[in-house]
């Protein structure tokens, strides 16, 4: 065993549902790894979507969780898709400190169409569009929104696409997703199960994060080219470095319970010398109540809440958790005191 090895125990590891935050000093990197189980499992068995659609939404859960818990207020990070492929809609919605929710919206023809000829990959899936990203702090703060255009490319292009464009901050990020089988008490059982890495680029020195590959970045005042730092090729080894380690990770190693993120990124990064901090769990929690949407149909017009009487009821279904609301009209009546029948 070489000097710089070590044995890791079960006690070293966060295990599922835990994202590991880490730092690769030597190579001013830091970022987060992940392996979702459970949490991921309890969410798909509710929907119950076709196997396409689930590995479309577990790539999008993994990646929105990776970004939602780096943030240090409390708030919601939400990732929506609006596009004009099989799977027309997808929302992941991610509330401080570590509770997930999530649906997709599909046309079934379309999905048909796309099995039948082996279109099944994120990128056919999803067609054309946008991938909107917000960051939302809660009442008498501004939302933040950063937009990406999603043309044929992986969930992993396009979160890599959006650090370049809108942060400035090279990005590399690894998905995967598996169906696990099992043997159970009556037989065997499928489960989900995925995964996912991204590591930045983060230097103390912001002329260093200056990369080649981020067009139309700033130069210092009165530097004209990148070599005229002086840092070109200190710049390149660092994250090139990073990103090749990073490319080596095999889709079975981020979904493999005996692995571990805490072993991987041990085996990616031990020559250099990885830290990880303290993980943050997150979990299948679904902020609806009937509270809130009770406040959601008392902003609603006489007009509204007409239409949405069903057989004398309103009923409401969440399309995150499935949860049904029943309201009776007479609840929510109107300025003059009349209530809806």
């Amino acid at each position: 065993m070489a000097e710089n090895e070590r044995v890791l125990t079960d006690a070293d590891f966060a295990g599922d549902d835990a994202v590991v935050p880490f730092a690769v000093e030597a190579l001013d990197a830091r970022g987060r790894g992940v392996q979702l189980g459970p949490m991921l499992n309890q969410i798909l068995a509710r929907h119950d979507y076709p196997e396409p659609v689930s590995r479309l939404l577990s790539e999008m859960i993994v990646l929105t969780v990776l970004l939602g818990t780096s943030l240090k207020f409390e708030g919601k990070f939400i990732a929506q898709t609006q596009t004009d492929g099989a799977v027309d809609l997808l929302v992941v919605d991610f509330s401080t400190p570590s509770s997930v929710r999530a649906y997709a919206r599909f046309d079934e023809e379309k999905l048909a169409a796309a099995e039948s000829v082996g279109a099944t990959s994120p990128e056919a899936l999803l067609g054309n569009g946008i991938l909107a990203l917000t960051v939302d702090q809660g009442a008498h703060t501004q939302r933040y929104q950063g937009i990406v255009e999603l043309a044929g490319e992986s969930m992993e292009a396009v979160a890599e696409s959006y650090f370049r464009q809108s942060e400035q901050i090279p990005t590399t990020v690894k998905l995967a997703v598996a169906k696990h089988i099992r043997r159970g008490d009556q037989g065997f059982v499928e489960t989900w199960r995925a995964g996912g890495v991204i590591a930045q680029f983060l230097p103390d020195s912001p002329e260093r994060m200056r990369m080649p590959d981020l067009p139309g970045g700033d130069l210092p005042e009165g530097v004209e080219d990148d070599e005229a730092l002086g840092l070109e090729d200190e710049m390149d080894d660092a994250w090139f470095e990073v990103r090749a380690l990073v490319d080596t990770v095999d889709a079975s190693e981020l979904t493999d319970p005996e692995v571990g993120i805490e072993r991987l990124l041990f085996r990616l990064f031990h020559e250099r010398g990885v830290r990880v901090f303290p993980s943050d769990r997150v979990l299948d929690d679904c902020s609806c109540s009937r509270e809130r949407i009770s406040g959601v149909l008392s902003s609603f017009s006489d007009e509204e809440i007409t239409e949405s009487i069903e057989d004398g009821r309103i009923k409401v279904t969440c399309e995150f958790c499935g949860t049904e609301y029943t309201f009776d009209p007479g609840e929510f009546e109107t300025d003059e005191g009349s209530s809806h029948s």
